[in-house]
């Protein structure tokens, strides 16, 4: 024993003198590996330096102490020391998050397709981080957008209740008078608009697996092709390291369960994860109590989702994976009967491929297929009966792939260029009149395909100065279009082959970027961008309360010609950030839902109700200008703001009506504005408020129904209680502001006061 015992502590001194060895890993926000960072250890007397390696870890050997300090250092991040301590016989392991410097400094990669910092982005973009949304008392994920003032749907309306085929995006005052989306939604680089009515379902995106949003505010065709003539949103989502898992669910009124899932894991160069989420709520009653009637039923949704990736890295920093969504959704429109529901699956391979000296190249390739169920009704007067006049089926699938190359050439020069392809093909089924005396069995929709080539080349001109010029050309197609009416009883078919269309389209860019010194910076940009009608504006008609809108296969694409020029400050040590922006958007050949009279071409009159047609206007106009800031006053507090103003109106409608012009743009307001407190201290609370004023807007292109302003007042806390969990409340629309979100065809109100409680776990803790 006493042998033993002379081994034992022989073994003690030994180990002693060779010291401790302290290891860890640096991560950004998202959970990638961060290389090449600066490491500085110190301990007493003794200090040492090293850098992290390409999968982020770090290593110190024979450190004669058990305690002390690193400190992680790189550019565009701020600077983090972290204690460290060993036990008896063990390495000390540290794991580091870095945050980004204020906003100026971050990365982004939407605005230019490939890794950019944020000042030298050639396009005005906005950036929101995992902090962001989980300080935004919002519960979906386009709720959370509207703190961006420029950032809209086609309705006031949350996608929560809101019938999926108004869920597009509007950025700075350019929303679809036909409800589709003037903006490209992607998720890693993979869209997510609809392939027939490119709208987007929002609940399709686990909240958990978001890492950070980019909007793009610009025309980006010159980079994105046709659905990106208003801009561009982009979820890009966690990465599977460092291995964990999150989750938020919580319970609301309206009887709103909600559950969000991300989990992700590596083992050697195999990586794999899984988000998924489900929610429901029974929703609320949009028609005011004054008039409703016995045929109305509370506006309900519930959906589930999820999305599982599969990927394997090899080389230095190269990966393939594969991923497939499948999304379910199902809506209750407010009266009895009157559902819509939808039934996605979608699957992608990509690779992102570091080629050395040769640059890096990211494939995608990607096909989805759905289903989408509708039934319309006349409602009579008094709401009190009403009528099936419409039952929908709308099968569509989408292809496409994209590759993208970029290259660094010496100091000064980055080159990207790419090649993207789709295709959509759809058709809407539809059963006319009752069940029991339907009147027409109709189908009617087509094929497009659309193949783009792009460029750009980012330059440092001089010191301070970066000059991006960018350019794509797109051939777009439309074939394969048809209208097949069966009338009933009768049984008589009528067939209509519509011709094949085709054009080629040009979009360049341009943007200068000057830093003036490490406080103010200025950019001017100018920039063409186009937008092809999807299948829905082309063969679909939809009925809304008392309005039947008809399809027109008629339709021209849009083009769209703007810039802006803007300034950002940065003073007070990063305490307070302030950007303005004017912009000014001009749109040839715009689509828009248009009042039907007795003499306009491919429009039938509705036997009850209004009519409407999608039409070509001749121009419209979108100038205006953005202010907003970010004060960190003192410490754990920070305030921003933000304001847009917009003049989108109707500058000429030759052919359709006179009286159109000088008219506002359907469903834009020209004011508004919105306000966020926070105060963030870990070890206590965190609290939020969020405020939106949002101006009036009319409800129809002719502005025969006004809607008035609104404002609305948003608010949470959350506390940690220990370890990985944490706890919080939540309410939208506080004060329970009563708003119209529809007008033309009767009113409809916007979401009342929803409040929630939950809690969100997540290991390891960041």
């Amino acid at each position: 024993m006493a042998a033993w015992a002379i081994f034992a502590m022989a073994g003690a001194q030994f180990a002693q003198a060779q010291g401790t060895r302290v290891e860890g890993t640096v991560r950004d926000e998202s959970g990638a590996s961060v290389a090449g960072a600066q490491v500085d250890l110190h301990a007493k007397s003794y200090s040492a330096q090293t850098s992290t390696t390409s999968s982020g870890a770090f290593a110190f050997e024979q450190v004669p102490e058990t305690s002390g300090t690193v400190v992680v250092t790189l550019k565009g991040f701020q600077q983090v020391q972290r204690d460290w301590s060993a036990a008896a016989n063990a390495p000390a392991h540290v794991e580091i998050v870095l945050k980004p410097l204020p906003v100026n400094e971050q990365i982004v990669v939407t605005a230019a397709r490939t890794p950019t910092r944020l000042a030298n982005s050639p396009v005005s973009t906005i950036q929101l981080t995992k902090d962001d949304l989980q300080a935004t008392p919002a519960l979906a994920l386009d709720d959370v957008l509207r703190q961006i003032p420029g950032f809209s749907l086609f309705r006031r309306s949350s996608s929560r209740i809101a019938n999926p085929t108004t869920l597009g995006v509007s950025l700075r005052g350019l929303g679809s008078g036909s409800g589709t989306s003037r903006a490209l939604v992607l998720e890693d680089g993979i869209p997510l608009n609809d392939p027939f009515g490119s709208w987007v379902y929002w609940d399709r995106v686990p909240s958990e697996s978001v890492a950070t949003i980019e909007v793009a505010q610009e025309g980006a065709s010159s980079l994105y092709g046709s659905e990106a003539l208003g801009g561009v949103v982009q979820f890009l989502t966690r990465r599977p390291t460092p291995a964990g898992i999150s989750l938020e669910t919580s319970y609301g009124n309206q009887n709103t369960p909600d559950l969000s899932l991300s989990a992700g894991g590596q083992k050697g160069p195999w990586e794999s994860t899984f988000a998924g989420g489900v929610f429901h709520t029974d929703g609320y009653f949009i028609v005011p109590e004054a008039d409703r009637g016995t045929v109305d039923t509370k506006v309900g949704s519930e959906d589930g989702t999820a999305d599982l990736m599969i990927g394997r890295k090899f080389g230095s920093g190269s990966e393939i994976f594969a991923r497939g969504w499948y999304f379910d959704d199902s809506r209750n429109n407010g009266t009895i009967g009157q559902v819509n529901d939808i039934r996605l699956g979608q699957g992608a391979l990509g690779a992102n491929l570091q080629l050395g000296s040769a640059g890096s190249l990211t494939l995608r390739f990607y096909g989805d297929a759905q289903t989408y169920h509708q039934n319309f009704f006349s409602v009579a007067s008094g709401r009190n009966s009403q009528t099936l006049t419409d039952r929908q089926t709308v099968p569509a699938q989408g292809v496409g792939g994209s590759a993208v190359w970029s290259r660094a050439v010496g100091k000064r020069q980055t080159l990207v260029a790419g090649f993207d392809e789709h295709e959509e093909i759809g058709h809407s089924n539809e059963i006319l009149g009752t069940i029991a005396s339907p009147t027409a069995d109709q189908s009617a929709g087509g094929r497009q395909r659309t193949v783009g080539l792009f460029g750009e080349d980012l330059i440092q001109v001089a010191p301070g100065w970066l000059l991006s010029v960018s350019a794509r050309w797109d051939d777009w197609r439309n074939f394969d279009a048809f209208l097949v009416r069966t009338t009933l009883p009768a049984d008589t078919t009528k067939t209509t082959l519509y011709s094949d269309r085709s054009y080629d389209v040009f979009d360049p860019r341009a943007t200068l970027v000057h830093q003036f010194n490490d406080h103010v910076s200025w950019s001017a940009s100018v920039y063409r961008a186009f937008r092809a009608p999807t299948l829905n504006e082309l063969y679909r008609s939809f009925r809304q309360g008392s309005v039947t809108t008809d399809a027109n296969p008629a339709l021209r694409a849009e083009r769209l010609t703007g810039g802006e020029t803007g300034v950002d400050i940065a003073e007070f040590n990063r305490r307070l950030e302030i950007r303005g922006v004017f912009f000014f958007n001009e749109v040839i050949d715009p689509v828009a839902n248009v009042p039907c009279t007795s003499s306009t071409p491919n429009c039938a009159l509705a036997a009850t109700g209004t009519t409407q047609l999608r039409e070509n206007l001749g121009r419209t106009s979108a100038p205006g200008f953005e202010l907003d800031g970010v004060g960190n006053i003192i410490s754990h507090i920070q305030l921003s703001a933000g304001y847009q103003y917009v003049n989108a109106t109707v500058l000429s409608a030759p052919g359709i009506t006179s009286s159109l012009a000088g008219s506002w743009i359907a469903q834009i307001p020209h004011n508004v504005l919105t306000v966020q407190a926070r105060y963030a201290n870990p070890k206590r609370i965190m609290v939020s408020a969020d405020g939106r004023m949002v101006g009036k807007q009319y409800d129809s292109t002719g502005n025969q129904f006004l809607m008035g302003g609104f404002f609305v007042m948003d608010a949470m806390a959350s506390r940690s209680i220990g370890g990985d969990v944490e706890v919080f409340a939540a309410a939208e629309n506080l004060l329970n502001r009563g708003y119209l979100f529809a007008l033309n065809g009767g009113a409809e109100l916007g979401l009342p006061i929803a409040a929630r409680f939950g809690l969100r776990f997540q290991f390891p803790n960041r």
